[in-house]
């Protein structure tokens, strides 16, 4: 008689009750997950990161707009394998079992965004995970007309909209971090002729905009954006020190060490603590993290790895990187925006908000795929950098019959302090960023 083996352990610590699928229940999307049904899994409407085993297979897979990490442990009885959000999280675990000895923040690995991740609990040696994608939408198949596209982003845009209001409570108050910007505009105008559409209260909506000591270019462009669209009443300044602002809290928050999604955090925590201070019991926030990486609307410049022909020709690249089969791939973080949604979905968890994107849905990221980048572009940086308001504000017109006011693009945390007081807030010091991710693990290493 053969001997039996110990049946493999997944410890999940993702709660249940942080799922949010909109459609099907979570026991579906399992069942698709151990199907290898990946149309199936591209259907999962909302925001998931599930799990699903049978026997010693294990199949992992999650939405763009948040993170899934796992780590492989080793105990007597086999391998057991550590599913969280967050590598805190692991770390805590595997102390709790007696196995930290096992642990360092870079073993921990990240499903990566847009594939269904399998592996076998075999014991030693442990197989490579099999990455299978389940998103792969056509690129350059739209005709190079500016008014089609912009419609057709815009479409996408507020279809998602309108079906994340309709999975939601009429009687809560919704939030839009805006800064007037091209992306945290197109979802406020949409949100509020949403609202008017469904026959909701417009003054449900409210416009969070920060300014540190009084100051930052986002006040005074958010003020220009909502006078001009004639949307004054739903404006809030959400007024903070620059001593709120702490870039070091940010790593730890988003357990990373990039010095551009580090000072992002760093804002976005100051905005949500102040929106939380003042309503202690609101939750729905809507956000345009996500629209950049969709039309591109990055300075090549700042970046030496990259290319004008790179970015329009690679799939997805700033939102997934360079890709899983790439050596530039980080199997601890991921890459691009599957990286970078922690500087988002993180944030908001701290400070118990339910946060969304419809600019991480598939819908919207099929469309902008779409988009003729290499032809309407013809090489030119210029013409790259342009495309966004153009599509955006074309779209706007088309499908809601307002017109956008469209300001030129700067980072979140460059806009919501003075210029003269940037540099010294955000010093890019990725190696001091670096060290201080390195000390938050120290004791468990």
């Amino acid at each position: 008689m053969s001997q039996r083996l110990p049946i493999s352990r997944v410890i999940n610590l993702i709660r249940e009750e942080c799922q949010r699928l909109w459609t099907v229940d979570q026991s579906e999307g399992r069942r698709r997950l151990l199907a290898s049904d990946v149309d199936g899994v591209l259907q999962l409407d909302g925001s998931f990161a599930l799990v699903a085993q049978d026997g010693e297979r294990v199949v992992l897979a999650r939405s763009l707009d948040r993170p899934m990490r796992y780590f492989l442990a080793k105990s007597t009885d086999g391998p057991a394998l550590i599913v969280a959000e967050r590598i805190d999280e692991i770390a805590a675990e595997l102390t709790r079992r007696g196995w930290a000895d096992q642990f360092h923040p870079s073993y921990s690995r990240m499903v990566p965004a847009h594939h269904v991740t399998t592996l076998r609990l075999v014991g030693c040696p442990d197989p490579n995970p099999v990455q299978k994608r389940f998103f792969d939408p056509p690129r350059s198949i739209l005709p190079k007309d500016l008014d089609l596209i912009g419609r057709h982003y815009i479409e996408a845009l507020y279809a998602e909209l309108r079906r994340w209001l309709a999975v939601h409570d009429p009687a809560l108050p919704i939030g839009v971090p805006f800064s007037g910007g091209i992306d945290s505009g197109a979802i406020l105008l949409c949100l509020y002729k949403l609202l008017l559409n469904e026959g909701h209260s417009p003054a449900r909506l409210k416009a969070f905009t920060l300014s540190v000591d009084s100051e930052g270019d986002d006040a005074r462009q958010a003020h220009d954006f909502l006078s001009r669209t004639q949307l004054e009443m739903l404006g809030e300044i959400i007024d903070v020190s620059s001593d709120a602002l702490d870039p070091l809290r940010a790593v730890a928050v988003i357990e990373d060490y990039k010095p551009l999604d580090v000072d992002c955090a760093a804002v976005n925590l100051a905005l949500l603590e102040g929106i939380r201070e003042r309503y202690p019991d609101w939750r729905l926030l809507v956000d345009g993290d996500g629209g950049d990486e969709n039309l591109k609307d990055y300075p090549i410049e700042e970046n030496s790895e990259l290319t004008i022909r790179s970015v329009v020709n690679n799939r997805m690249l700033y939102q997934e990187g360079w890709g899983v089969d790439s050596i530039k791939h980080s199997l601890t973080y991921s890459g691009g925006y599957s990286r970078g949604c922690v500087r988002s979905y993180a944030c908001a968890r701290e400070y118990g908000f339910e946060g969304f994107s419809p600019y991480t849905r598939p819908s919207v990221i099929a469309v902008a795929e779409a988009i003729p980048f290499a032809e309407l572009t013809e090489g030119s940086h210029e013409r790259l950098y342009a495309l966004k308001g153009e599509i955006v504000a074309r779209g706007i017109r088309s499908v809601l019959g307002l017109e956008m006011p469209v300001f030129p693009k700067r980072r979140f945390q460059h806009g919501s302090v003075s210029a003269t007081q940037a540099a010294r807030l955000f010093p890019q010091d990725e190696a001091r960023y670096r060290r201080h991710f390195e000390m938050l693990h120290a004791v468990v290493v």
